[in-house]
């Protein structure tokens, strides 16, 4: 079956869908994204992924260019017409159509949203089972990492240098040697003492919708949960390290750079919150049918 696309209002042929040549997302990266994973033909953690897009418009000044009701229409008709059971949905808004101009267009113009879903691999047991490898870089992003921007050069740089060197992440770092996030993921460690840590959210790191759920989880299995900054060498010195996202969502990673993390295998603490989180979906699948 051909894959299908939504662009602005129509449902056209994959490998037809375009958007005009002064599109600003083309031209400036003027524009925000979401990806939502889909389980079971559902659509998982709506109500944060549409949160979080109208917080990121609002930020990009750009007005919401349709109302919820409608984007959770437009994702599931998506979702339905490419036949995704297991997989994502893309959704993404750029200010629109404007003839080339660094500034905002004086005039009044109709954002641009197209959304695009495809079915996925499960990850290799692998992964789950004996953990992943992470890199680390210097972070050299722009200073609103908050907003979910589709501008994510740095973060391609990041992601190419990680396949280069067989890893699955890039963790990224300050100038200070404190850990910001991964290149597509929240980073998270568990202390020597035990402690589970992950960066508060600020302008420096992407407030990730899985990352908000795996803190709920984490409180309702009565974990002991630090939300604060950590530096290089905790990282390289903690008893667990794994990262999170909507499509990872939380994978082991079993060494940095050249240093095995711990004894080499996933730990208690991301075994338990991996499981928690399928849970968790699987609940959202049975309250959707």
């Amino acid at each position: 079956m051909s894959r299908v696309a939504y662009v602005n209002g129509r449902y056209v042929p994959h490998r037809q869908a375009s958007v005009h040549v002064e599109d600003r997302g083309y031209q400036f990266a003027d524009g925000i994204y979401e990806v939502c994973t889909v389980r079971d033909g559902v659509p998982m953690e709506e109500k944060g992924h549409l949160d979080r897009l109208e917080r990121s418009l609002r930020e990009m000044r750009i007005d919401m260019p349709m109302s919820r009701a409608a984007f959770s229409l437009a994702m599931r008709e998506t979702i339905r017409r490419n036949l995704v059971t297991n997989g994502i949905v893309y959704l993404q808004v750029t200010r629109g159509v404007s003839p080339r101009d660094h500034a905002f267009p004086t005039k009044k113009i109709r954002p641009a949203v197209v959304m695009t879903a495809r079915n996925a691999k499960a990850h290799p047991a692998a992964w789950i089972e004996d953990g992943v490898k992470a890199i680390t870089m210097p972070d050299i992003r722009w200073g609103r990492c908050d907003i979910k921007t589709v501008g994510l050069l740095p973060n391609c740089f990041a992601k190419q240098a990680a396949r280069e060197n067989g890893a699955y992440e890039t963790i990224l770092y300050d100038d200070k040697g404190v850990v910001t996030e991964g290149s597509s993921s929240n980073a998270w460690i568990v202390t020597e003492a035990g402690a589970l840590v992950t960066r508060a959210p600020s302008n420096e790191i992407l407030n990730g919708v899985t990352r908000l759920e795996l803190i709920k989880l984490a409180a309702a299995e009565g974990l002991k949960f630090e939300e604060r900054s950590f530096t290089l060498d905790e990282l390289r010195r903690a008893r667990e390290v794994f990262v999170t996202s909507a499509s990872s969502f939380v994978m082991p990673v079993t060494q940095v750079d050249d240093k095995t993390v711990a004894n080499g295998k996933p730990g208690a603490v991301a075994s338990k919150l991996r499981a928690a989180l399928m849970a968790h979906m699987d609940a959202q699948v049975a309250a959707a049918k």
